[in-house]
């Protein structure tokens, strides 16, 4: 019998597939068995016009067959079958696709679906067997035929006897090497491991013998139990994918299950979504929204992204590009049959198909969180304290490309009450005559609402946003206004409300202010009479584009930048403790120079920033009292 040779072109694509193509040498389990229910469901489409067939759809089965001792393993099918032809189409050469060229040629995609390409996939056999052999009769033929590889030096075909339709593709698993345990793909466990991961949701019973150990019938019970070794028969997936049945039979406790069995968490979803597209792209889908932070979510580890599937095999653990980056934290499936897969399953070819279910899930995922928002505000405000900081991180991303598909979801804290706020809410109490929405940084809400830069805004009644995350600044920021009010910034030159008589009390201490700023000198940009302070003597606020938040956040996380906020001074010149410093200036000039450097310390203080010299600050204030 003479040894057929691949293509050249073919031994070079197997030598690729085996060497680099596969990221897990485990996939190839999920090619064959993929493989074996493509060829039940041709088989399937068959009998629905040819009573010959003589199989119901309960009679399909997938088996599998492990023998350690002689490191053997098989994958049984008893679907359509191969004659000569097709082995040499769709195994000779790697780049055939065997279920593709039989979905074209049916054109019957409502009836039925064939995910797999035959002639690519079943090549990863070759990642963990050094010799393979596919046993296999064509419904409607009288005769069989054993194809035989070794790999890429050709491989052999001869005729066979073989009772019924079907395929056996049998595996000679490779001995163990230093740095490969081929021996693992021989146990049950790993078997069944391997078909809950990947192939669980196959249409079809996938059988294998599993050996365990079982109480005696009759010690159950006894406060000895005697315990035998028995081998079973036991069908390893579940078959029907969670998010294919009715959502109507579906319970509450089932989906929560789901969730806590397939993703490892602990918490309750704050929110269930199914949703189900017919249109450019096809497909269905199982989203949840945690109510609590993953404990590695903001580490290296954390890996977002939804599992992928194509008619439920899973194609993909986490498909990064089916979620923006601000909704990373939904897990889920998809599962379409319109996705046009690539060699190894793992890559898609046509991205575009993939952006189009991406853009409509984050659509989706916005609008279910709108509305928690509106009809369930306590679960929501729960879910916004965990995840507040990845949705501000989206606005701030990308440019701000996502700004006005956020914004709404947004809420703060604010000098209304003790409740969150969302921006809408804000602007809707607005007084008609306030021009901007203002807003104040700080570590705390108990430390903002001390602000002397924020008494003024309160003293008019007007609302404060209180921004206690290094984020909220940079998420303003990028905003610039929302539904036509400006962001303002109490440490702003201009908050709109100043009244006539602190201007006129800038113009009558231009010679005190020249002093504070000569006798700080570059420790400041600027000293003016403040528009804002009332009650408070002294404050710090920032001048350019730099705040002081921004510079505490990047001397932070980059502690190398030595960024630097320019620091100007406002004095309340009607506060007495100013006053007196004023009289001091011409009759006391060393007095009245460590007024201006305790009212910079204290301005410092207040800000958050650090002080220079505490130990000389401290005994400034003694050397005054």
């Amino acid at each position: 019998m003479a040894k057929k040779q691949f293509k050249s072109e073919s031994k070079r694509l197997l030598d690729l597939m085996i060497n680099s193509i596969y990221t897990h040498k485990e996939i190839f389990l999920r090619e064959l068995i993929s493989n074996a229910s493509d060829a039940i469901d041709k088989l399937c489409f068959i009998s629905l016009t040819d009573d010959k067939v003589g199989l119901n759809r309960g009679d399909f089965k997938i088996n599998i067959t492990v023998d350690k001792e002689n490191r053997i393993l098989k994958i049984e099918d008893n679907g359509v079958g191969m004659d000569k032809e097709d082995l040499d189409k769709n195994l000779g050469t790697i780049a055939s696709s065997g279920s593709y060229r039989f979905k074209q040629e049916m054109e019957q995609t409502d009836d039925i679906d064939i995910i797999g390409q035959f002639g690519v996939g079943f090549y990863s056999a070759f990642m963990v067997a050094d010799k393979v052999e596919v046993y296999t009769k064509k419904y409607g033929n009288d005769t069989g035929y054993t194809w035989t590889s070794s790999g890429a030096d050709g491989y052999t075909i001869k005729e066979a006897e073989k009772d019924s339709a079907g395929t056996v593709v049998t595996l000679h698993i490779k001995a163990d090497s230093e740095n490969e345990n081929y021996s693992e793909f021989l146990e049950q466990y790993r078997i069944s491991e391997l078909v809950k991961k990947y192939s669980d949701y196959i249409r079809y019973p996938i059988i294998m013998d599993m050996t365990r150990s079982k109480a005696k019938e009759g010690t159950e019970n006894s406060e000895k139990p005697e315990y035998e070794t028995v081998t079973e028969a036991e069908t390893l997936n579940s078959m029907v994918p969670i998010w294919q049945r009715p959502k109507k039979d579906v319970t509450d406790e089932e989906y929560e299950k789901f969730y806590h069995d397939k993703f490892m968490a602990f918490d309750k979803p704050a929110k269930i979504i199914t949703t189900s597209v017919e249109g450019v792209v096809t497909y269905k889908a199982l989203l949840y929204i945690p109510s609590k932070t993953p404990f590695d979510f903001y580490t290296k580890d954390y890996k977002k992204g939804l599992q992928l599937y194509s008619s439920g095999v899973l194609i993909m653990e986490n498909c990064e590009e089916l979620l923006p980056e601000h909704f990373r934290f939904v897990k889920g499936v998809v599962d379409s049959q319109d996705f046009s897969l690539n060699i190894s399953r793992e890559v898609l070819q046509h991205d575009h198909q993939l952006k189009t279910v991406a853009k409509t899930l984050e659509k989706k995922i916005k609008n279910e969180l709108a509305s928690m928002l509106k009809k369930d505000r306590e679960t929501y405000e729960s879910f916004f304290k965990e995840f507040s900081r990845n949705l501000k991180y989206g606005i701030v991303s990308d440019y701000g490309m996502h700004k006005d598909n956020l914004k709404d979801l947004l809420m703060f804290y604010s000098s209304n009450s003790d409740k969150l706020t969302t921006l809408s809410e804000y602007v809707d109490r607005m007084p008609e005559e306030q021009k901007y929405i203002y807003f104040a940084t700080g570590e705390s809400v108990a430390s903002i609402s001390k602000l002397p830069q924020a008494e003024v805004v309160l003293s008019k009644g007007y609302e404060l946003l209180y921004c206690t995350q290094d984020i909220d600044e940079f998420t303003l920021q990028t905003l610039a206004e929302y539904n036509g009010k400006q962001f303002k910034s109490v440490d702003s030159d201009d908050l709109g409300i100043e009244s006539e008589q602190t201007e006129d009390n800038a113009e009558a201490n231009t010679e005190a202010l020249k002093f504070v700023r000569d006798t700080l000198g570059d420790k400041v940009s600027e000293v003016i009479a403040s528009k804002k302070l009332v009650s408070h003597p002294v404050c710090m606020t920032a001048k350019g584009g730099i705040s002081f938040e921004m510079e505490k956040y990047f001397n932070t996380v980059q502690p190398e930048s030595g960024m630097k906020a320019q620091r100007c001074l406002e004095l309340n010149m009607n506060h007495e403790a100013v006053k007196t410093m004023i009289s001091l200036i011409g009759t006391d000039d060393d007095k009245a120079k460590k007024y201006a450097e305790i009212f910079y310390n204290q301005a410092l203080l207040i800000a958050g920033l650090p002080i220079e010299n505490p130990s000389e600050y401290a005994d400034l204030v003694c050397s005054i009292m």
